[in-house]
């Protein structure tokens, strides 16, 4: 398997390729079959791969010396261990499934061609990123999930808001880049390397945890911030909804979104030997989880609700990271990969079937017209909700449990944020599918159930949500965490410094009655209040409670960013273009044009054409060389 391990990124960029060159001349049928099976295989391959790390502990395969200057080796390298076999698994796995509802949700599509060969190329992109041995080629997995990211959520860019929002992310993204760039260089100048291999077991003798350390980890952090959308370079994922709804699936739930959590946990040693920036991870994520959370709780668009769940959601893997739980955090990547992925396409089968409509106040009464898509999202739901025996609940329950054992501050305030969770999202069932149909007659007309190749996909999903769980169970509810021991070799210098904290079985069970608890509850208020109460969220031209208000609007924050930053730097760019640029730049070098079109035109004037004036001339010349001739010998 050491042998095609490079087949895996190698065979969705040659789907990619073909996609992309025969993108007006391959049928929609070869090139959707195309697309999908090139991940379906690289998908085998990864499973190959899985059970071949489970055997050997990992794959490290140099594919050709790239960067040498002097003693510095830069090699194009990959490195499969049990953290980003995983990922692989989570990657092609999901991948495909995505790539499979693709070929009925944009059957209809002018670009289908165009769009299936960015996806390829997200894959590809992706899997270079998990596979790196170094920092470099992880870099540019990186940049070009950021590149095909942009793609993707502008794809529609004919619409100005579509190609608003793929711009914002691209900004965004790339704030947070510079901050990993930095932090790369700074491992150059520390250790003289980029490779994992090299870094790792040098990282405590030779910086010993000092501020180095932490700077290189705050460094890092800002690029996680910026991919992995947390305060305060969350805006663009909300914004990134634009794209198709494959595209919120595939890039904004299940993996680009997820790669600042692998980035950190794959350098879990840097980040464990600095402690103050363990700390302050643990606090953005947890502000990012709450407040995502609160604005969640009042949008109408179905997309929306979906895209701040995956940003609070992503705040508690975070949080995870921060108090230590890297096995919790990285179980959670894992189980939120399979009931986020479900409910955007779930909700990408709702629109289908309302034609296009994904205002929530406009649809109501589906579970029985649309059964598949109302189980299927019913199952992702009750899984976020962190409700057992699915699967969100243990990981969530997991990363509950680091909290309360780091900060009882910590937990209280994240198990409120379950809570908001699973009100949130029972909304958004209920406001779906509950009640009268409140659309119009010709969309109640359209309503269906979506084709085979987009149910399907929701069915395995929904399968996975229910019992992906179940690799996890805590030795309290008599299980064994087969993840935590596959991962143990990748956490394990980690784990030998920050120790176990081991809670007591009483602890843990009055812990996770408290969630499921607080997660019941705020279900059943959500159904007394849009079930029972047959409560539908106002329309915009409707006046709303002032905390509602902020809620709905976001608590302005784009608004906040457009007056502080946006425009001080159009204000600073005119000032820039006007003054420097116009009067100073441009003004100095026609300045010097036209004094040289001046002068030259004053000399013309010299080049009479008179032979009489020509020695005339001769003779003051002549004159003046004397004159000078002897001023000079006198002196």
């Amino acid at each position: 398997m050491d042998n095609l391990i490079w087949l895996i990124p190698v065979l969705p960029l040659a789907g990619f390729v073909i996609n992309g060159l025969g993108r007006n001349t391959l049928s929609k049928g070869i090139i959707g079959a195309i697309g999908s099976l090139l991940v379906l295989v690289a998908f085998g391959l990864s499973v190959a791969t899985f059970f071949q790390i489970k055997s050997t502990g990992k794959i490290d395969v140099t594919i050709f010396d790239w960067i040498s200057v002097g003693s510095f080796h830069i090699p194009f390298a990959f490195l499969v261990d049990q953290l980003s076999s995983i990922m692989l698994l989570i990657i092609t796995g999901v991948g495909f499934l995505i790539h499979l509802y693709s070929i009925g949700y944009m059957h209809d599509d002018k670009g289908f061609g165009k769009f299936f060969s960015y996806l390829n190329l997200f894959v590809f992109f992706m899997l270079l990123l998990v596979m790196g041995s170094n920092y470099v080629v992880m870099f540019i997995g990186w940049e070009g999930v950021g590149l095909c990211s942009y793609l993707l959520i502008g794809f529609w860019y004919t619409n100005p808001s579509y190609a608003d929002a793929a711009k914002k992310a691209f900004v965004m993204n790339r704030i947070g880049d510079l901050g990993f760039l930095l932090g790369i260089f700074l491992l150059v100048n520390s250790f003289g390397s980029v490779a994992f291999a090299d870094i790792f077991p040098k990282a405590v003798s030779v910086v010993g945890g000092g501020a180095p350390i932490v700077l290189i980890t705050l460094l890092l952090f800002v690029g996680a911030v910026g991919k992995s959308a947390q305060l305060p370079l969350f805006t663009w994922l909300p914004d990134a909804m634009a794209g198709p709804t494959p595209v919120s699936a595939l890039i904004h739930a299940a993996t680009m979104v997820t790669a600042g959590i692998y980035m950190i946990a794959r350098s879990n040693i840097l980040f464990t030997l600095a402690p103050t920036t363990m700390e302050v991870i643990a606090i953005v994520g947890l502000a990012t989880a709450a407040f995502a959370a609160l604005i969640a709780l009042t949008q109408t668009d179905i997309k929306k609700v979906l895209a701040y769940s995956t940003v609070s959601q992503l705040g508690y893997m975070f949080l995870g990271l921060g108090v230590g739980a890297y096995t919790g955090a990285f179980f959670h990547v894992l189980t939120h990969a399979f009931f986020k992925a479900l409910l955007f396409l779930g909700a990408g089968s709702v629109i289908h079937a309302m034609g296009g409509e994904q205002d929530m106040r406009k649809m109501g009464g589906l579970k029985g017209k649309i059964k598949v898509t109302f189980i299927t999202m019913l199952v992702g739901t009750i899984a976020i909700a962190g409700i057992p025996p699915f699967s969100g609940f243990f990981s969530k329950d997991e990363i509950l449990a680091a909290a309360f054992a780091h900060s009882t501050t910590f937990y209280v305030v994240v198990v409120i944020t379950a809570g908001l969770t699973s009100f949130y999202m029972f909304r958004m069932m209920y406001l779906t599918f509950w009640g009268k149909f409140r659309g119009t007659h010709e969309q109640e007309h359209h309503v269906h159930e979506s084709p085979a190749n987009m149910t399907i996909p929701l069915i395995i999903l929904a399968i996975l949500s229910a019992i992906a769980g179940m690799i996890g169970v805590p030795a309290v509810l008599g299980g064994h965490h087969e993840l935590g021991a596959y991962l143990a070799p990748v956490f394990e210098q980690s784990t030998k410094i920050l120790g176990e904290h081991e809670l007591s079985h009483n602890t843990e069970w009055i812990l996770m009655g408290t969630s499921v608890l607080i997660a019941l509850l705020a279900l059943g208020y959500a159904y007394s209040k849009y079930v029972s109460g047959n409560h539908v969220p106002v329309s915009d031209e409707e006046e709303r409670p002032a905390l509602a208000n902020l809620s709905y609007h976001k608590f302005y924050i784009d608004e906040l960013y457009d007056k502080v930053i946006r425009k001080p730097l159009d204000a600073i760019s005119v000032f820039f273009y006007k003054v420097v640029e116009q009067l100073g730049i441009d003004g100095f070098v026609n300045g010097l044009g036209k004094g040289a079109l001046d002068t030259s035109k004053g000399l013309r004037l010299l080049q009479t054409g008179n032979v009489g004036f020509y020695i005339f001339m001769m003779v003051v010349g002549i004159i003046a060389i004397l004159v000078y001739s002897l001023i000079k010998i006198g002196a």
